[in-house]
């Protein structure tokens, strides 16, 4: 047995040593891939009326030759110009329809070979729902009766380059974009240019965030005008007529009784600054027959965007219709020219008010003192009203009278929003009569019912209150109980107290339930397997511990199946952390997420490794705290090798880590971390930084929770760029980035330099660049390669650790 496993350790080495000279995609052990190619959980879509389910059956891991079809990145959008549509989707292979007390109705009948479904959607009155399916040439609307199980296609020229393309009216018609009939070919990019591309600032400041996938020639203009544009068509059992006039809609809203339209639409002169969304544009509102009945807003280019704290647009900002009302429009403008720490000043924002036909003046409905984040809508005697700042993360919220709203303004609480301690939940919603959502109450309108996590130092203990809008009161009807963890979906009828809830536990896979509070009864609905049953053993626990400085910490520590402390000793380690910031050490320590929860292991997970006897201290607490007036950020390195630290303490001291044979790994910010972890300690045996930024004078206006510019901090932002301390790095350090970032301050440029730099300082250090890879990873063979290379590099430089 002996000659047997040297034999085997001997063929894996050389073929380890082999493949580094390959640039072929390599296989992990087949424990991982199986990990990898674990069937998802089928998706849940309730139907209004609370009485049938969608289960939405996804497709497997796309392939490289998925990700390698013809993709355009312009404005900011990616797309395919086969389809006319969203590239990159993943997609639904099929539906399966079940009703809301367990019955199986069967698969939906109908559809093509191998579809590739997305965009579903109910009905306002449950008779129907839409999705679309994208083929090798076009984007098709479909729609699907739930009664025969049967599905047709409508139309097979929708635009579904921007993702909001369908919506249903109450009457059971749908409004859609799709591209115009007649529009010819594309226009094609000429070899030869016209003249050079010229960019002018007229001395006006204007900073801008780091945007990846923007205009930069005019063909890209002529290009991207061509696949935006689109005319607005409606659908119904009579047929399909066009609305109105064609153009770059970029957002379609009805009104909730379905007789209006809010229209968005993008507008010359285009940028090769920012993505669309920032382009001059045009919110209007049509009728039905596509008349414009009243231009709102004429918007220029904005390439001079806000920048720090609690900084808005001046003028009218989001635009939406008020749920509980036929054809209620609001939006809100700043009364502090956008700048709200310019002066000081009673109220800052306020919401304005315009109702159907749109032909009177817009009225000033309600002020706040903060900045205005949004009205949860009951009836014309109570809404909630929610405000807040960034700064200082205080968020306030309020009950009052749409009817009489600035006199009868009742604070309810104000709490620090990262605050999870103490967050009394959020007011739960039901679906009014236009399908749209409105406060769920009771009492006659005298309480709300409020719905939350229940976070505690034991871990987040879901819940729902009933609240007494006169008292302040509030009482306590359930709570989520371990071993379970419980969360509800939905409040499927109030009335008789039945919730619809999703139940699972450390052994059992999240499935739907329907909880009476009133017989005290739980009957299962949904019986998803678990797909991971080779993770049966794999020991979970969640892990509190106290920083240097006495904050509150914690990690949830995986172990293999079958390990014994005391017989196999410690292991090596591997710490998954992402950094957060705070202004307050109390709220940087809180517990998040529960002991009590089922793994899900995403494709991309480190969780993985426990497979190959690697201990993981997964989602570990990094949190970069600012007090006493002081930025996160102005002690980032410090506090940074002081939560690894803690960490490693805390697992060696549990006798699971051997602490010569630990690394650090993270994604996007948290790459960051793993850069910096690896240039200022010697904590770690190796690290692994996927898709990160290590040069801070490539995001020059901010990055992360950052507001100060590099003029304003140079110090600040050298100090803080791996890029820097690139001499520092002692420790093998492997750099995985996916060549078609999109991500605004992650350019693949940040992983290649920082490679550049390292090679040239002498580190051990290896780049992977993951061909037609975004942000994050979705082709099957990028996966599989990143945990061959993972695997690699933790087992020569941490597991067999010389």
């Amino acid at each position: 047995m002996q000659k047997v496993l040297i034999t085997l350790v001997l063929a894996w080495a050389f073929i380890l040593a082999s493949a580094q000279d390959n640039n072929s995609y390599q296989l992990p052990p087949d424990e991982i891939i199986a990990l990898v190619d674990a069937p998802q959980t089928p998706g849940v879509l309730l139907s209004p009326d609370n009485q049938i389910m969608l289960l939405m059956h996804r497709k497997g891991l796309p392939s490289i030759a998925d990700l390698s079809q013809p993709e355009m990145r312009l404005a900011g959008v990616r797309f395919d110009p086969s389809t006319n549509g969203q590239s990159r989707g993943q997609g639904i292979a099929g539906i399966s329809v079940m009703k809301i007390d367990g019955t199986s109705m069967g698969d939906l009948k109908g559809l093509p070979e191998d579809p590739a479904i997305g965009g579903v959607s109910w009905s306002t009155d449950s008779k129907r729902f839409a999705f679309t399916n994208t083929t090798d040439n076009s984007v098709e609307l479909w729609v699907a009766d739930p009664v025969t199980m049967t599905a047709r296609k409508i139309d097979e020229r929708l635009n579904g380059i921007f993702r909001r393309a369908i919506s249903w009216l109450p009457d059971g018609s749908l409004v859609y974009l799709r591209t115009p009939a007649g529009r010819g070919d594309a226009p094609k990019a000429t070899r030869v240019p016209a003249g050079p591309v010229i960019q002018e600032s007229s001395g006006v400041q204007g900073e801008a965030r780091t945007f990846q996938d923007l205009l930069a020639s005019p063909d890209d203009e002529k290009i991207f005008e061509y696949y935006a544009t689109s005319e607005l068509a409606r659908w119904d059992e009579t047929g399909t007529s066009a609305i109105g006039r064609k153009g770059i809609i970029t957002d379609v809203s009805p009104s909730p009784d379905g007789r209006w339209l809010l229209v968005t639409l993008t507008e010359r002169p285009f940028s090769y600054l920012v993505p669309y969304y920032y382009f001059p544009s045009r919110t209007e509102i049509w009728d039905l027959e596509g008349k414009t009945v009243r231009t709102l807003l004429v918007q220029p280019l904005r390439e001079n965007l806000p920048r720090g704290y609690d900084m808005v647009i001046p003028g009218p900002r989001n635009y939406n219709w008020r749920s509980d009302r036929p054809a209620s429009l609001m939006w809100v403008e700043a009364l502090d020219e956008g700048n709200y720490h310019a002066k000081e000043m009673q109220y800052h924002d306020r919401v304005y008010m315009l109702e159907a036909p749109f032909t009177g003046d817009p009225q000033p409905f309600i002020n706040t003192g903060k900045r205005f984040q949004g009205i949860i809508w009951g009836n014309d005697n109570l809404a909630i009203l929610m405000e807040g700042l960034s700064k200082s993360r205080v968020r306030v919220t309020s009950s009052f009278s749409p009817a009489n709203p600035q006199a009868t303004l009742k604070k309810l609480w104000e709490l620090n929003s990262d605050d999870r301690y103490n967050n009394p939940g959020f007011p739960a919603t039901v679906l009014n009569m236009w399908g749209r959502s409105v406060l769920l109450t009771a009492d006659r309108g005298r309480s709300l019912y409020l719905s939350g996590q229940g976070a505690s130092p034991e871990g987040d203990r879901p819940f729902v209150d009933r609240y007494d809008l006169r008292t302040g009161r509030t009482t306590r009807i359930w709570q989520s109980e371990g071993p379970y963890y419980e969360t509800v979906n939905e409040f499927i009828d109030p009335a008789r107290g039945l919730l619809l809830t999703v139940r699972q536990s450390v052994t059992e896979v999240p499935n739907y339930f329907i909880r009476d509070l009133r017989k005290g009864t739980l009957k299962q609905v949904t019986m998803f397997a678990n797909p991971y049953p080779q993770m049966a053993g794999v020991h979970k626990e969640l892990v509190t511990y106290k920083r240097n400085d006495g904050i509150d910490l914690s990690f949830t520590l995986y172990l293999p199946a079958g390990y014994d402390r005391m017989k196999d000793g410690p292991l090596p380690t591997i710490l998954w952390a992402y950094p957060r910031e705070y202004n307050d050490p109390s709220m940087a320590g809180q517990v998040s997420g529960s002991p009590y929860t089922f793994t899900r292991i995403s494709p991309s997970s480190v969780l993985v490794y426990v497979t190959q006897g690697y201990a993981v201290l997964n989602d570990a607490s990094f949190p970069i705290v600012g007090a006493g007036g002081s930025e996160p950020n102005d002690t980032f390195v410090e506090q940074l090798v002081a939560n690894a630290e803690a960490a490693i303490s805390k697992a060696v001291e549990m006798g699971v880590t051997d602490p010569a044979r630990v690394a650090v790994s993270g994604h996007s910010y948290g790459a960051f971390m793993t850069a910096h972890l690896l240039s200022h300690s010697r904590l770690f045996a190796a690290g692994i930084a996927r898709s990160g930024a290590y040069n801070r004078s490539l995001t020059p206006f901010g990055f992360q929770s950052e507001r100060r510019s590099f003029w304003e901090a140079p110090e600040l932002y050298l100090e803080m760029s791996p890029f820097t301390h690139a001499l520092e790095v002692k420790d093998p350090l492997l750099l995985i980035h996916g060549i078609a970032d999109n991500n605004s301050g992650t350019f693949p440029i940040q992983s290649e330099r920082y490679y550049a730099a390292l090679k040239g300082a002498g580190a051990i250090t290896r780049l992977v660049m993951l061909p037609h890879e975004s942000h994050g990873y979705s082709a099957r063979e990028s996966l599989l390669h990143m945990h061959w290379e993972y695997l690699r590099w933790l087992d020569k430089y941490v597991k067999n650790k010389k």
